[in-house]
């Protein structure tokens, strides 16, 4: 039997981040089917189109133009439709509180955007890793926020 490719949505506003997120997953040689979108606008019109499939992780990146990537979240979460999409949140920032806030509003994993492309496959992996292994209750904050 063979396995459907990993769909994968990424929204980030940046060109560049979404050019080597790409590069990443073809070199750690996933089956994906790789989408992104430019802002949190784009990204909740993408969820609302009818018959549009659910992705199996979605990437937010949290500082967006339009719409920002918590104002999504928290959208996201709010509707019943999209409560089992594990969300990873990708950002530059660590602060406390956006760890915090994305925390409590429902994001599953929170990675910080690494400075080299190899950190950038390392920290997807980890994503893709905690993902799987926390869906359950033993998903806690000490297991939320993974960085190089």
């Amino acid at each position: 039997m063979k396995k459907e490719p990993l769909h994968v949505l990424l929204a980030d506003d940046d060109e560049a981040d979404r050019f080597l997120f790409k590069e990443a997953f073809e070199d750690m040689e996933i089956e994906i089917n790789f989408q992104t979108v430019n802002d949190g606008v784009q990204l909740m019109n993408y969820l609302a189109t009818k018959d549009t499939p659910l992705p199996d992780f979605l990437f937010l990146d949290l500082n967006m133009p339009k719409k920002s990537g918590l104002e999504c979240l928290k959208e996201i979460r709010s509707n019943a439709l999209y409560k089992d999409v594990p969300i990873v949140i990708y950002s530059t920032s660590v602060a406390d509180r956006d760890v915090e806030e994305t925390f409590h509003n429902g994001a599953n994993v929170y990675i910080q955007k690494p400075n080299a492309f190899s950190g950038l496959i390392v920290v997807l992996k980890k994503a893709i890793m905690a993902v799987h292994t926390y869906r359950d209750s033993s998903f806690n904050k000490v297991n939320f926020l993974i960085k190089i």
